[in-house]
């Protein structure tokens, strides 16, 4: 297995170093002004005609970076057989000067301009489209490397795929990963005729507008963060031109059938200093189900706060939820 590249933190090395000073020594200069540290120098932007959506296509699986399982720092990752009906929601990270032209794990060298990404799990190559529910920004992405192995980071974007994410300044972003079945054709997209042109014949018709696709039935799966795929659009149907962003985002710590489990859990968290608790109660797929949540969380550090505060009182399965 090749696994090409693992983000890690560097140790930082403390040295303490003792002054021993005497009654008659002479005193010491003043400790020169602390120098400020310059903002990190991003590569130049991308060109005007890059940025351009990844084009889904059948492809067989590449003979590299696709085991059944592979290891990193201590953690077993297995990958999909497929990704048909894989959606998860989560953080993105990106990657690039550092890593440009180093190899992939299927052994393509990687190109920080091109819409590419890292996953964990997926089968290489795919294609997936990532949402950044932040600010309703979407782009269209090819698989080809293992990573990000940090924190709770779900997906790895290239520079540019980032770029076009608008999330290079913060580095991270809140997204929707949704996987592309190149085997289902794009929905045809029909736009209604405008009130006006409707009752002239004679007016001129204007550009039609972004329709919303129609909905194409996805296989029931059930993601990694242990959500129903059925419960959410197909994998096949292009997300619309510009969608909205998530009007709030939440933590949610565990999902149970019978409420009073769910009510133990929420007054357990209510005492640990995670935010507003609260139990959503749904019908899903015919199931009753009662969702602990905790938020809105309004940026990825706060998401990050939240769910490592979970992970330290025993809840590893913490996830990113709409509301």
């Amino acid at each position: 297995m090749n696994i090409s590249r693992a983000l890690v933190a560097p140790l930082g090395l403390g040295v303490a170093v003792g002054l021993a000073g005497c009654f008659n020594a002479p005193p010491r200069p003043s400790a020169p002004p602390p120098i400020a540290t310059p903002p990190p120098v991003l590569p130049p932007a991308p060109a005007a005609d890059s940025g351009r959506d990844a084009v889904p296509r059948a492809e067989p699986r590449a003979r590299s970076g696709n085991p059944p399982f592979y290891d990193v720092f201590g953690k077993r990752y297995y990958v999909l057989s497929s990704s048909v009906g894989y959606w998860e929601r989560g953080v993105a990270s990106w990657y690039g000067p550092g890593f440009h032209k180093v190899r992939t794990s299927t052994g393509e060298p990687y190109d920080m301009y091109a819409m590419t990404a890292a996953h964990k799990t997926l089968p290489l190559p795919a294609y997936v489209r990532v949402t950044n529910l932040q600010n309703g920004r979407t782009c269209v992405v090819r698989v080809n490397d293992r990573g990000p192995f940090v924190g709770n980071r779900i997906i790895d974007l290239s520079y540019t795929a980032a770029a076009k994410l608008d999330m290079l300044r913060n580095g991270t972003a809140m997204v929707e990963v949704r996987a592309i079945d190149p085997s289902i054709p794009p929905p045809v997209i029909v736009a209604a005729a405008s009130p006006s042109a409707a009752a002239s014949p004679s007016a001129t018709a204007s550009p039609p507008a972004a329709a919303t696709p129609t909905a194409v039935t996805a296989p029931a799966v059930t993601t990694p963060s242990g959500v129903p795929a059925a419960s959410v659009p197909a994998t096949g149907a292009p997300a619309a031109a510009t969608p909205a962003a998530a009007s709030a985002l939440f933590v949610q710590a565990g999902a149970f059938s019978d409420p009073r489990n769910a009510e133990r859990m929420a007054d357990k968290l209510r005492g640990g200093n995670y935010g507003k608790v609260f139990v959503r109660d749904d019908q899903i797929a015919g199931r009753r189900m009662y969702r602990v949540r905790i938020g809105p969380v309004r940026n990825v550090p706060e998401f990050d706060r939240v769910v490592a505060a979970l992970e330290r009182a025993g809840i590893s399965d913490a996830h990113l939820a709409l509301d």
